[in-house]
C-alpha cells in the first residue's frame, strides 16, 4: 500500500485486529450459514442473511489486504470442515435473532478498537465501513426484535428533579451495612452481563448436546453452569433494589443431539464468549462506584479466567487453536543461525 509515495507496512496492532476480525468472520459463516439453512421466520431470515453477507464481505477485503502484504491468510473456520448444515434444527429463529443482535452489539465495540489501533487511511476507511455496516445490522435486529416483543429492555427508572452531590463515604464503602440502591450505570452492567451470560448459556447447552468427546462435552456443561450461576449473583444484586432480572434463553435450544458443529468450532466459541466476558467484567469493575460489586466482578473473572485456562489446554491438546501473529523470538533466531 502506498502512501505519500512511501511503502507503509503494516503494524502489529493493524496485523493483530485483522488476523482476529479473520478468525471472527470464518466462524461467524459457519454458524450464520446454518442458521439461515434452518430459518424458518420470513422477518427473521434476511437479518440473519445480511449479517452473513457482512462476514462474507469481511473475509474477501481481509484476504486481499493481507495478500498485498504477503502475510499467510489464517486457516479460521471453512464450511466443510466445521459444520454439517444438513443436521436437525438446534436453535430457535428467535434464538439467531437474538444471537446476531449481541454479535452486533458487540461488534461496535470491536470494530472501534480496531479502528482506534489503525493508522493505514486504507485499514482506518475499512473499519470505518465495518462500523457503518455494523449500526445497521444493529439497528435492523434491535427493531425487529422490538416489533416482535422479543427485546429485553434495561430497568427504567424515575425521571431526574435535581443535580445531586454524594455526601457519605458509604457511597463507596458500606461493605457490611446496607448498601445504597444501585446507580443506572450499575444497573446497566448488571443487566447486559446477565444477558450475556444468558446467551452464552443457551449457546453452551445446545454445544454440549451436539458435541461429540465425553471432554468437550463436559468443559461445556461447565461453562453453562458457570453462567447460570453469574446470573443468579448479577440477578442477587438487581433484586436488592427491587429491579427486574432478565429472562434467560435455554428454552430456545432443541432436544437434537446429531453432530453440527466441530468441536474446534464450539471451542473457539466458547473461549470467545470467555474473553468478552473478562473484559466486560472489567468495564463494569472500573464503572461501579460500589466496592461489593467490584469485589463480586473480581470473583467472577478469576472463576471465569481458571475456565478458560482449562479451556484452551483442551485446545491446544486437539490442535484446534490456532497461533496468532507472535514477534519474532531474536534469541532463538540467533541460536538457529549459530547451527548452521
Amino acid at each position: 500500500m502506498e502512501e505519500q509515495g512511501k511503502q507503509v507496512r503494516l503494524t502489529s496492532g493493524e496485523i493483530a485486529q485483522l488476523w482476529q476480525q479473520y478468525m471472527n468472520d470464518t466462524s461467524s459463516i459457519c454458524m450464520l450459514t446454518y442458521f439461515l439453512e434452518k430459518a424458518e421466520d420470513g422477518e427473521i431470515k434476511p437479518i440473519i442473511e445480511y449479517a452473513l453477507e457482512q462476514s462474507q464481505a469481511h473475509i474477501q477485503k481481509i484476504t486481499a489486504i493481507l495478500t498485498e502484504e504477503k502475510n499467510h491468510i489464517p486457516h479460521g473456520f471453512k464450511l466443510e470442515e466445521d459444520v454439517d448444515l444438513t443436521a436437525p434444527r438446534l436453535f430457535s429463529d428467535s434464538f439467531a435473532l437474538n444471537f446476531v443482535h449481541q454479535m452486533a452489539k458487540i461488534g461496535l465495540t470491536a470494530y472501534s478498537a480496531s479502528l482506534a489501533s489503525s493508522a493505514r487511511s486504507d485499514i482506518t476507511s475499512y473499519y470505518e465501513e465495518c462500523l457503518t455496516e455494523t449500526m445497521q445490522l444493529y439497528k435492523r435486529s434491535k427493531d425487529l426484535l422490538l416489533s416482535k416483543g422479543l427485546y429485553v429492555r434495561a430497568p427504567y427508572f424515575p425521571n431526574l428533579e435535581q443535580a445531586d452531590f454524594v455526601k457519605k463515604q458509604s457511597f463507596l464503602w458500606d461493605i457490611f451495612g446496607e448498601k445504597r440502591s444501585l446507580t443506572a450505570m450499575e444497573t446497566t452492567n448488571l443487566h447486559s452481563n446477565i444477558q450475556r451470560n444468558s446467551l452464552g448459556s443457551a449457546l453452551l447447552v445446545g454445544f454440549s448436546q451436539v458435541a461429540k468427546s465425553k471432554e468437550v462435552t463436559q468443559f461445556l456443561l461447565r461453562g453453562s453452569d458457570i453462567a447460570k450461576k453469574n446470573i443468579k449473583i448479577l440477578g442477587e444484586k438487581l433484586a436488592e433494589s427491587n429491579l427486574p432480572i432478565p429472562s434467560t434463553w435455554d428454552a430456545d435450544v432443541t432436544k437434537s443431539t446429531t453432530h453440527t458443529f466441530s468441536e474446534k468450532l464450539m471451542m473457539f466459541y466458547t473461549s470467545a464468549l470467555i474473553t468478552l466476558g473478562v473484559g466486560y467484567y472489567g468495564t463494569a469493575i472500573a464503572e461501579s462506584p460500589r466496592v461489593d460489586l467490584g469485589a463480586m466482578y473480581n470473583r467472577l473473572t478469576l472463576e471465569t479466567q481458571k475456565y478458560a485456562e482449562d479451556g484452551s489446554n483442551i485446545m491446544i491438546k486437539n490442535g484446534w487453536l490456532e497461533q496468532p501473529p507472535m514477534a519474532p523470538d531474536r534469541k532463538e533466531l540467533a541460536k538457529e543461525k549459530g547451527k548452521g
